[in-house]
Protein backbone atom coordinates (compact mmCIF):
# COMPACT_ATOMS: atom_id res chain seq x y z
CA UNK A 1 0.00 0.00 0.00
CA UNK A 2 1.40 3.43 -0.63
CA UNK A 3 0.33 6.73 0.94
CA UNK A 4 -1.20 8.80 -2.16
CA UNK A 5 -1.66 12.90 -1.85
CA UNK A 6 -5.49 14.13 -2.44
CA UNK A 7 -6.09 17.22 -3.56
CA UNK A 8 -8.95 18.96 -1.83
CA UNK A 9 -11.19 21.76 -1.78
CA UNK A 10 -10.23 24.67 -0.02
CA UNK A 11 -10.68 24.35 3.64
CA UNK A 12 -11.91 20.98 3.67
CA UNK A 13 -8.87 18.81 4.61
CA UNK A 14 -10.36 17.92 8.27
CA UNK A 15 -14.02 16.96 6.64
CA UNK A 16 -12.14 15.39 3.79
CA UNK A 17 -10.49 13.43 6.31
CA UNK A 18 -13.06 12.82 9.02
CA UNK A 19 -15.66 11.44 6.33
CA UNK A 20 -12.68 9.26 4.55
CA UNK A 21 -11.99 7.54 8.14
CA UNK A 22 -16.21 6.79 8.03
CA UNK A 23 -15.77 5.32 4.91
CA UNK A 24 -12.37 3.18 6.45
CA UNK A 25 -9.67 4.60 4.76
CA UNK A 26 -6.66 5.13 6.32
CA UNK A 27 -5.97 8.92 5.94
CA UNK A 28 -3.48 11.57 7.29
CA UNK A 29 -4.09 14.90 7.32
CA UNK A 30 -1.04 16.75 9.44
CA UNK A 31 -2.34 19.59 11.65
CA UNK A 32 -1.00 22.37 13.87
CA UNK A 33 -1.98 23.95 16.35
CA UNK A 34 -1.90 28.13 16.07
CA UNK A 35 -3.14 31.06 18.20
CA UNK A 36 -5.98 33.17 16.58
CA UNK A 37 -6.76 36.32 17.95
CA UNK A 38 -10.52 38.19 17.51
CA UNK A 39 -11.12 41.17 18.57
CA UNK A 40 -12.99 39.13 22.17
CA UNK A 41 -10.35 36.37 22.80
CA UNK A 42 -7.43 34.23 21.57
CA UNK A 43 -8.05 31.14 21.11
CA UNK A 44 -6.02 27.76 19.69
CA UNK A 45 -7.15 26.25 16.65
CA UNK A 46 -5.74 22.88 14.72
CA UNK A 47 -4.95 24.25 11.19
CA UNK A 48 -3.70 21.86 8.00
CA UNK A 49 -0.13 22.23 7.78
CA UNK A 50 -0.61 21.75 4.12
CA UNK A 51 -3.63 23.49 2.58
CA UNK A 52 -5.76 21.79 0.04
CA UNK A 53 -3.62 18.16 0.75
CA UNK A 54 -4.67 14.96 2.45
CA UNK A 55 -2.28 11.79 2.46
CA UNK A 56 -4.39 8.13 1.90
CA UNK A 57 -2.95 5.02 2.62
CA UNK A 58 -4.58 2.93 -0.63
CA UNK A 59 -3.55 0.45 -3.02
CA UNK A 60 -3.51 1.37 -6.50
CA UNK A 61 -6.62 -0.76 -7.44
CA UNK A 62 -8.42 1.50 -4.59
CA UNK A 63 -7.72 4.98 -5.59
CA UNK A 64 -10.96 5.45 -7.31
CA UNK A 65 -12.69 4.75 -3.36
CA UNK A 66 -12.18 8.58 -2.14
CA UNK A 67 -14.27 10.05 -4.97
CA UNK A 68 -17.96 9.78 -3.18
CA UNK A 69 -16.60 11.66 -0.74
CA UNK A 70 -17.26 15.77 -0.85
CA UNK A 71 -14.86 18.01 -0.87
CA UNK A 72 -12.40 15.79 -3.12
CA UNK A 73 -10.91 17.13 -6.17
CA UNK A 74 -8.26 15.10 -7.54
CA UNK A 75 -5.57 13.04 -6.63
CA UNK A 76 -2.05 15.11 -6.86
CA UNK A 77 0.27 13.33 -9.88
CA UNK A 78 4.15 13.45 -10.86
CA UNK A 79 5.49 12.78 -14.13
CA UNK A 80 1.37 11.39 -15.37
CA UNK A 81 1.45 8.98 -12.40
CA UNK A 82 -0.37 9.90 -8.98
CA UNK A 83 2.39 10.99 -6.72
CA UNK A 84 3.01 8.51 -3.68
CA UNK A 85 5.07 9.69 -0.24
CA UNK A 86 7.29 7.24 0.93
CA UNK A 87 6.12 5.69 4.86
CA UNK A 88 8.92 7.45 6.32
CA UNK A 89 8.03 10.96 4.94
CA UNK A 90 4.52 10.31 6.62
CA UNK A 91 6.79 9.13 10.11
CA UNK A 92 9.07 12.23 9.60
CA UNK A 93 6.39 14.67 9.60
CA UNK A 94 4.08 12.95 11.90
CA UNK A 95 7.26 13.02 14.35
CA UNK A 96 8.22 16.64 13.69
CA UNK A 97 4.66 17.56 14.51
CA UNK A 98 4.95 15.78 17.76
CA UNK A 99 8.26 16.79 18.95
CA UNK A 100 8.48 20.65 17.67
CA UNK A 101 6.64 23.75 18.84
CA UNK A 102 3.61 23.86 16.30
CA UNK A 103 4.31 28.10 16.59
CA UNK A 104 7.79 27.49 14.72
CA UNK A 105 6.59 25.47 11.81
CA UNK A 106 5.38 27.53 8.96
CA UNK A 107 5.16 26.45 5.14
CA UNK A 108 6.02 29.90 3.58
CA UNK A 109 5.55 31.03 -0.01
CA UNK A 110 6.65 34.28 -0.99
CA UNK A 111 5.38 36.25 -4.25
CA UNK A 112 6.67 38.94 -6.41
CA UNK A 113 7.99 42.42 -5.02
CA UNK A 114 7.94 40.64 -1.31
CA UNK A 115 10.75 42.67 0.71
CA UNK A 116 12.77 40.00 2.19
CA UNK A 117 16.29 39.98 4.66
CA UNK A 118 18.73 37.41 4.40
CA UNK A 119 19.57 35.83 8.13
CA UNK A 120 21.79 33.80 7.00
CA UNK A 121 24.74 32.31 4.90
CA UNK A 122 27.38 34.90 2.79
CA UNK A 123 24.34 37.00 2.15
CA UNK A 124 23.55 37.96 6.08
CA UNK A 125 21.70 41.12 6.79
CA UNK A 126 21.03 41.96 2.68
CA UNK A 127 18.00 43.25 1.76
CA UNK A 128 16.35 42.19 -1.45
CA UNK A 129 13.05 41.84 -3.53
CA UNK A 130 11.72 38.55 -4.43
CA UNK A 131 11.28 38.16 -8.34
CA UNK A 132 10.18 34.29 -8.09
CA UNK A 133 10.21 31.66 -6.47
CA UNK A 134 10.71 27.83 -8.02
CA UNK A 135 10.33 25.71 -4.80
CA UNK A 136 13.01 25.71 -2.10
CA UNK A 137 14.64 28.58 -4.57
CA UNK A 138 14.28 32.15 -4.81
CA UNK A 139 15.52 34.46 -7.08
CA UNK A 140 16.38 37.79 -4.86
CA UNK A 141 17.19 41.23 -6.78
CA UNK A 142 19.71 42.71 -3.61
CA UNK A 143 19.80 46.47 -4.22
CA UNK A 144 23.07 47.35 -2.68
CA UNK A 145 24.48 44.83 -5.10
CA UNK A 146 22.88 45.45 -7.91
CA UNK A 147 22.57 41.84 -8.95
CA UNK A 148 20.21 38.56 -8.81
CA UNK A 149 20.98 36.14 -6.37
CA UNK A 150 19.19 32.62 -5.84
CA UNK A 151 18.80 31.76 -2.07
CA UNK A 152 18.17 28.24 -1.32
CA UNK A 153 15.50 28.14 1.69
CA UNK A 154 16.34 24.65 3.36
CA UNK A 155 20.06 26.00 3.70
CA UNK A 156 18.95 30.14 4.28
CA UNK A 157 17.20 31.60 6.55
CA UNK A 158 14.97 34.71 5.59
CA UNK A 159 12.35 37.16 6.77
CA UNK A 160 9.80 39.21 5.21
Amino acid sequence: MSWYVLYTKSRTEKVVADKLRERGIEVYCPLIKTKRKWSDRVKTVEEPLFRSYCFVNLEEQQRAQVFGVHGIVRYLFWMNKPAVVRDSEIDTIKRMLNEVDNNHIRVETFSSADRIKIKSGCFTDSEGKVISQQGKTLAVFIDSLQMVIKVDLSRTIVSI
